[in-house]
């Protein structure tokens, strides 16, 4: 639940700030903002505030923000001229334009400041603090796990097995693996103070022709956090990864959209698991899921479709952010304005394509959901 909420809350966050960035950036260049809203349709709630209009309404899938004159088709007031987006000169077009996509990699880069400096991350070693307890050995719960028979709790930290110290999670496990079937006593520190557990531990097939031991614990990860300097370092060098990630993801999903349709009639859910794109349920179930393995990687994740967001964004197909900056390439270099009527079918494909994404996203999510 949590990892939803923080999934939610990210991106609905960041809308705000793409927008922010917008509006900031037209402010800062005197252009005028008549509108600042998150979402589409009917309007809910709006308030006035000097020349723009803030507000919410009712389909939370985006937001906007009116800048006049950047709609080819809208017919300037007289006392707005001198503040319209299409009579700035070409640099403050493209830091108007460009500030919401530059927000999402700001935006990234604290996350993964905080999850570097503040949250920490695995250091890949592991501790025998437990950190989850399996509660049945079979789907059906039928049968409860050798941990769950003894109280083992989360947090418990195993300090011996049948009377053997076990310091290091490599030695319990090889310790656990040696009893198949064995009455075993296990030594554990609860909340400060030395428990005495007892139980019997499963049987697995070790894959060569054996048997080992089972008991049913996940360990504790060793948490490492970074100082401020070395962090900074380390956000930047994941937003790296991360945008070679999601431009890698992003030509993936173009490229094999067509895969992606043929397997969802055929129902091949392997192929649609390693195509689909995520709706906002999809992107809110994915966050609960992240939850087993602890706050930083959710915020991760949210801080990843950021990234995303950003380079989709910045494609050069208009009505999108780099739909805006190519035509105002094409204006500085050609000296005029771009035939509107030209743009006008390109920008209807787009936001047509967009929809009929979204609309099969949300379809996969609800009928096919994703799962780590």
């Amino acid at each position: 639940m949590i990892g939803t909420l923080i999934v939610v809350f990210g991106l609905i966050s960041m809308v705000m700030v793409h927008e922010a960035g917008h509006f900031f950036a037209a402010k800062a260049v005197d252009m005028k903002v008549t509108e600042f809203f998150f979402g589409f349709g009917p309007k809910l709630w709006s308030t006035q505030r000097g020349e723009t209009e803030y507000g919410i309404k009712a389909f939370p899938v985006g937001g906007y923000v009116r800048i006049v004159g950047m709609n080819p088709y809208e017919e300037v007031a007289p006392e707005d001229m001198g503040r319209t987006y299409r009579e700035k000169p070409f640099w403050a077009k493209s830091v108007v334009v460009l500030a919401g996509v530059v927000s999402h990699f700001v935006v990234a880069f604290l996350i993964y400041f905080l999850v570097f400096a503040g949250v920490g991350v695995e250091s890949g070693e592991l501790t025998n603090r437990v950190a989850a307890v399996s509660a049945s050995l079979d789907e059906a719960g039928e049968r409860p796990s050798p941990a769950a028979i003894a109280g083992l709790e989360v947090g418990d930290e195993i300090v011996a097995l049948d009377g053997i110290p076990t310091p290091e999670w490599d030695l319990l496990v090889d310790e656990i693996a040696s009893r198949p079937g064995q009455d075993v006593t296990i030594d554990v520190l609860r909340d400060g103070e030395a428990v005495r557990l007892t139980t019997t531990l499963a049987m697995r097939e070790d894959g060569q022709g054996g048997m080992n031991g089972y008991l049913g614990v996940s360990p504790t990860g060793v948490v490492e956090r970074s100082g401020p300097i070395a962090a900074v370092g380390d956000a930047s060098g994941a937003v790296v990864e991360a945008t070679g990630q999601s431009a890698r993801g992003m030509w993936q999903l173009f490229s094999n959209l067509g895969t992606l349709v043929a397997a969802t009639v055929q129902g091949d859910q392997d192929e649609i698991d390693a195509n689909r794109p995520l709706s906002v349920i999809g992107l809110g179930r994915l966050g609960a899921q992240t939850e087993q393995f602890g706050i930083g990687f959710t915020l991760e994740l949210v801080a990843l479709i950021n990234i995303f967001v950003a380079l989709f964004n910045v494609l050069p197909v208009y009505p999108l952010d780099g739909g805006h900056f190519a035509v105002a390439i094409y204006q500085k270099v050609r000296g005029r304005e771009p035939d509107v009527q030209k743009l006008a079918p390109i920008a209807a494909a787009v936001v047509v394509f967009m929809i009929l994404l979204g609309v099969f996203a949300l379809y996969l999510d609800i009928a096919r959901p994703f799962n780590l």
